[in-house]
């Protein structure tokens, strides 16, 4: 198990994306961008803007050379809908080659200009010109998202949910029950609705875990994806409590659910204009669309149990999440089913630091609570709102919503993990 030695790389800042910044920002439509760079420094962030996840819908082509190169490229092919253009020129060579650009840009055609001249003189006569925006050098990454949301992502429009992605580490580790259990909080706590969309078409348990038993659900709408809309998305809706509703999966086999990596898209993009907090409930499987519901999402949980299984697939989900989501904060780690007596066990501590990732929440084995809530279809908080682990998912809530911050814990040593793994330092 060489390969899971964790490697700690040195953290710099001017790379480090803003964690903060960066989840303000919402998803940009399906547009199409092309950059013209003057240099590396500038053309560095937009080719990573264009791998983040907020640009996924969006075409951008990042080209060498500045506006001259523009100005002859567009004399043969269309303009797109955003041209970035950098330029190292003064205020009034800039301002001459634009007008050179201007006849040949459609007049749709949006401009961002990134210049090397902190002038405010220029400023006002580009936006008085018609470009849509200014940027001085140096740029990062954050603000080349920012820029293109400012100019395509509508203010006034309705607001967009936030989705948070439950996923276990390994299959029996209790995510689907996590994630139900949060989702109920959260509508409870923060009077606000809460969609939870069950993606385990064959296996899931929301239904049960709610006492569900709608007629239709997310198998609907994922087998007729040209019907998806807000209006259809309420249709298939079950009321769960005042202000907690289900996309229940059908749980049955009567056919097999093959999707391609896109299936999800349309009703995870409809569902978030429908409420401002979507739970979704990720089965323990790795394929195209659970990928790219993951990499898609803005937050994600990981649940698993403290065994050495657990901490390898953890790791491994770690690993591919922090490639897929360069620009996100890692997910968070749930350790649950904590304490099983006779079970041998990592210790919480020796558990999270190969990891880098301290635990949002330790939950203890309590079969007795937990089978009691599921036989009755009823949510912890129900059952016994004065049991500690009710308020652990109050504390969850909190942190998932950016209510609160994680509690710090304190570190600890690895132990003897390191012999059991034969992590390399």
């Amino acid at each position: 198990m060489d390969n899971l030695a964790y490697d700690t790389e040195t953290v710099n800042p001017e790379t480090t994306p803003d964690f903060a910044a960066m989840n303000a920002l919402r998803p940009v439509p399906r547009i199409s961008i092309q950059a013209f760079c003057e240099t590396e420094s500038v053309a560095h962030p937009i080719e990573r803007a264009a791998e983040d996840r907020r640009m996924a819908k969006a075409h951008l082509k990042v080209h060498m050379g500045g506006i001259a190169t523009a100005v002859e490229f567009y004399q043969s092919a269309p303009t797109p809908n955003l041209i970035i253009l950098e330029s190292r020129s003064e205020p009034r060579e800039l301002l001459a080659s634009l007008r050179e650009l201007s006849e040949v840009c459609d007049p749709s055609s949006r401009v961002v200009i990134i210049g090397h001249y902190n002038d405010v003189g220029l400023y006002r006569e580009l936006i008085r010109s018609g470009i849509s925006e200014y940027v001085v050098a140096p740029i990062s990454m954050v603000d080349v998202v920012s820029v293109i949301a400012s100019i395509f992502v509508d203010p006034e429009g309705d607001p967009i949910g936030r989705s948070i992605a439950f996923i276990g580490a390994k299959g029996g580790v209790g995510s689907s029950t996590i994630a139900h259990n949060v989702a109920w909080s959260m509508s409870t706590l923060f009077s606000s609705e809460v969609m939870v969309a069950d993606l385990d078409l064959a296996f899931g348990t929301a239904n049960i875990n709610f006492d569900q038993d709608p007629p239709q659900g997310i198998a609907e709408a994922v087998f007729s994806p040209e019907r998806v809309d807000e209006v259809y998305l309420d249709r298939l809706l079950a009321q769960c409590a005042e202000r907690l509703s289900l996309l229940a999966a059908p749980s049955t086999l009567d056919r097999v659910y093959d999707f391609d990596s896109e299936a999800f898209t349309q009703i995870i993009d409809t569902a978030q204009r429908s409420a401002p907090l979507l739970v979704l409930d990720v089965p323990h499987v790795w394929s195209g669309w659970s990928r790219n519901t993951l990499m898609q999402a803005d937050e994600i949980v990981i649940t698993a149990t403290p065994e050495l299984a657990n901490l390898r697939n953890t790791k491994n989900l770690l690993d591919m999440l922090a490639k897929l989501r360069p620009n996100d904060a890692p997910p968070r780690l749930i350790l649950n089913q904590v304490g099983v007596p006779k079970r041998p066990e990592i210790s919480v501590s020796d558990f999270a630091e190969p990891l880098g990732v301290t635990p949002v929440a330790v939950i203890p084995f309590e079969p007795l609570l937990f089978g009691n809530a599921a036989n009755n279809g009823r949510m912890l908080g129900e059952m016994d709102a004065k049991s500690p682990i009710v308020q652990t998912f109050s504390e969850i809530a909190h942190v998932l919503t950016g209510r609160s911050e994680a509690k710090a814990r304190r570190k600890a040593g690895l132990g003897g993990i390191f012999e059991k793994l034969k992590l390399k330092k």
